[in-house]
């Protein structure tokens, strides 16, 4: 997925405002059951793959438990975008070895991204591992436990062409209740030059759309109110029945489930440029349902720039797709971005053609991070990694405060305006204040009043900052 973790982004202040990203697993009665703990780190879709995890091993004789101490088995479902992501696993498995020091039986796994691309080798450079299982592994990890608890390490890295787990009925981790993941697709067909994400998840597959919205339907009836359509592309979704009777793609999945009920918010991350259609824009119009927020990266407004990072578009294809968004959905669409400062050979004035790109886009928001460059990708291969880290400091500093000026100046078109938001809890800051997001995807808070988390409220702006909008409820 695009949308990357441990990036320097313009919604660190929004965030301390919301309720935090589910990092651990939940309690549950633990009578005569094994405990799983799960700290997941890195993109959405290692969140949702987390619920997966933990639904595999509740089948399993499993219960969670929010207390890494009291765990039988602890899993960390890593990322591997980029070297800082893969350095604060290790730094945590440093911690836990300690624990593991005191209570030897204990199983330490390593899940996802990270695993994927190391493999074996986690298990020598990191003595305290004892399962490593890839993203497509997860229904074997029931084994793998059991092996490792013979005294042998356990490895399962295979990639599937097949798996989406369409089957299992995620355990939602430390839910607000409220809003929910679910993946539609797994793995990557654009080999983007940069990333890893094709290499550690695999070729595309998309999950059958019936079971997509069943459980966006038992969502409903449980009483969530947002869901959020995950997958690297979510644009190239198609799925056919085996007799070839009936097609679906991302358009019309993203009508059926906005058909489930008007009380229901539908959100979908992420999108590629190359991918997002005309259809899909018309169906969001179309439904009050469909939130009008859109994460479309750039990565690079320079055509050199893109070219070698095999994004497959150029800077007019990119700015013809805002262009479509704002004539469709209007000014007031929430658009953010990925952008990667310093990628190789980068210079000055191409640096400069990605600030200009992101005048023109006019971003509510963006996910910014210096690049990073991974072990056997393409990328790394064949170009050398040539700017300065100070260089490429210096211009993430540059793209972050033109987003910051760009956020400001988009959030002050609220003020004054009335938000239609998903309470989703009490405010961090003060309890005496409600949180939640309006339908592109800002942090709005405001007095709660009589209101309660899952309730919608009507809040008129009367201030903002560059990341949270700030206002009273007047219904």
């Amino acid at each position: 997925m695009e949308r990357i973790a441990e990036t320097l982004t313009i919604l660190s202040e929004a965030d301390k405002e919301a309720c935090d990203l589910p990092r651990i697993s939940e309690d549950e009665l633990t009578v005569g059951r094994k405990r799983l703990y799960i700290e997941s780190y890195g993109c959405q879709m290692n969140f949702s793959d987390s619920e997966i995890v933990a639904s595999v091993m509740r089948n399993a004789g499993f219960a969670t438990t929010s207390e890494v101490t009291e765990a039988d088995v602890i899993f960390l479902n890593t990322c591997a975008i980029r070297e800082n992501a893969e350095q604060k696993v290790r730094n945590r498995l440093q911690q836990l070895k300690s624990l593991k020091k005191k209570r030897p039986e204990l199983l330490v796994g390593m899940l996802g991204c990270m695993a994927e691309r190391l493999k074996t080798r986690l298990l020598e450079e990191e003595k305290i591992v004892d399962i490593v299982a890839g993203p497509d592994a997860y229904r074997d990890i029931p084994k793998l436990v059991e092996e490792a608890e013979t005294g042998q390490k356990a490895v399962n890295v295979f990639l599937s062409r097949e798996e989406t787990y369409a089957d299992i009925s995620p355990i939602r981790l430390n839910s607000n209740g409220i809003t929910a993941f679910i993946s539609i697709m797994r793995g990557c067909d654009n080999m983007c030059s940069f990333c890893v994400v094709p290499y550690t998840r695999g070729r595309e597959r998309s999950r059958d759309a019936h079971s997509i919205v069943n459980e966006a339907r038992e969502l409903v009836e449980a009483g969530y109110k947002e869901v959020t359509l995950l997958g690297q592309n979510v644009d190239s979704y198609k799925w056919a029945s085996e007799d070839g009777s009936e097609k679906v793609n991302f358009a019309q999945l993203l009508e059926r489930v906005a058909q489930l009920s008007p009380d229901l918010r539908v959100r979908f991350s992420t999108s590629h440029p190359k991918d997002i259609t005309d259809e899909v824009l018309h169906t969001m119009a179309r439904y009050e349902n469909i939130c009008k927020y859109i994460h479309l990266p750039a990565q690079s407004g320079n055509n050199r720039i893109l070219k070698l990072m095999n994004r497959t578009y150029d800077r007019e294809w990119y700015i013809q797709k805002i262009d479509r968004i704002r004539a469709i959905l209007g000014e007031d669409c929430g658009i953010s971005h990925d952008m990667i400062s310093g990628f190789c050979s980068e210079t000055e004035e191409e640096h400069r053609d990605t600030l200009t790109l992101m005048e023109y886009a006019r971003y509510d928001y963006g996910y910014m991070f210096a690049y990073s460059e991974r072990p056997g990708t393409p990328a790394a291969k064949k170009y050398a990694d040539d700017v300065p880290h100070d260089v490429k400091i210096r211009r993430l500093n540059e793209i972050i405060a033109l987003q910051q000026k760009l956020s400001l100046e988009r959030n002050q078109r609220h003020i004054g305006k009335i938000q239609k938001v998903l309470i989703e809890g009490p405010s961090k800051r003060s309890a005496e204040d409600l949180c939640g997001r309006n339908d592109q995807n800002k942090m709005v808070v405001f007095p709660k009043g009589n209101l309660q988390k899952g309730q919608y409220a009507y809040v008129r702006i009367t201030d903002c900052t560059a990341a949270t909008l700030m206002g009273e409820a007047v219904l």
